[in-house]
């Protein structure tokens, strides 16, 4: 079975700087798989601030992580610095599909590549509700 080959940089339309932390590196030197999803959250999180989304305050909607994947390609150690390309892969009824990457100092080809699926709810009741149209508009 072959793999698909390396995001790039072009194939992402919105990025995010993230330098990697000395407790980021595990026993083999290199940074932990499980940062990576860190990063991805991180990155999301900024978007959707940016965005004007306002999901993390006191509001009526809030979105809840329901999926998350990792394909490695290449390590990255500390102290490089990274940059997490991000990108809207579908937008659903109540979710919403990001696609990331994660490219190493200047690099073209991603080091690392995932996604990240919100879904929408209502603050309250915790149940999946419509993307707001104004989050609609934000992410198309």
């Amino acid at each position: 079975m072959s793999r698909p080959p390396p995001g790039t940089r072009a194939d992402y339309r919105w990025f995010h700087p993230i330098p990697t932390r000395w407790m980021d590196n595990d026993a083999f030197r290199h940074v932990n798989n499980v940062q990576y999803y860190s990063y991805f959250d991180t990155a999301v999180t900024y978007f959707e601030i940016t965005q004007g989304l306002d999901l993390l305050g006191d509001g009526p909607v809030r979105c809840v992580a329901a999926e998350s994947y990792c394909r490695f390609l290449r390590s990255v150690a500390f102290p490089d610095r990274l940059t997490v390309g991000l990108r809207v892969g579908r937008i659903g009824t109540s979710s919403v599909r990001y696609e990331l990457a994660v490219f190493r100092e200047d690099e073209d080809e991603a080091s690392a590549e995932g996604h990240f699926v919100h879904v929408f709810v209502d603050s309250a009741t915790q149940r999946p509700i419509p993307v707001p149209e104004r989050a609609r508009a934000a992410l198309n």
